[in-house]
This record gives C-alpha cells, structure tokens and sequence, in this order.
C-alpha cells in the first residue's frame, strides 16, 4: 500500500496558527480584565510586608549559620 503523499498547503496551516495566537490573546485579555488590581495604598502595604518578611527570614538564616559556624570552628579547635 501506498501512502498518500499529498503536500499540506502551508498558507492553510499559517492562518490557522494565527486565528488560534488570536483567539489565545484576545482570552488573556479578556482574562486580565477580571483580576482585582491593588491600588497604591494596597500596593505599598504589602510592599511593606514582603520586606519584612525577607528581613525576618534572612535574620533567622543569619542568626543560624552563625550559630553553625561558631560549633563547627569550636569542634574543629577541639579535635586540632
């Protein structure tokens, strides 16, 4: 049996991929226009809180490699 060879018309395809790019950006705008957007106020409030949070958090990582290295420099002095 034989296959049939015939070529796909590749202005079809092409306007094909450009109705779907089409359709797909007119729903992420359509989409975006749904979502609750933060004023400054709001905006600069949880600016606030993420900093602080990162803050918090680097301390306490800080706060523990420091702790680490200070028991691993003291054991190291033991055994030495």
């Amino acid at each position: 049996m034989s296959k049939n060879n015939t070529p796909v018309k590749e202005e079809g395809n092409f306007k094909k991929k450009i109705n779907n790019t089409k359709e797909y950006l007119v729903s992420v705008y359509n989409e975006l226009q749904k979502v609750h957007w933060p004023d400054r106020t709001q905006l600069i409030g949880y600016t606030g809180v993420v900093l602080f949070a990162v803050l918090i958090v680097g301390l306490i990582i800080w706060l523990f490699d420091s702790g680490l290295s200070f028991v691993l420099q003291k054991l190291f002095e033991a055994l030495a």
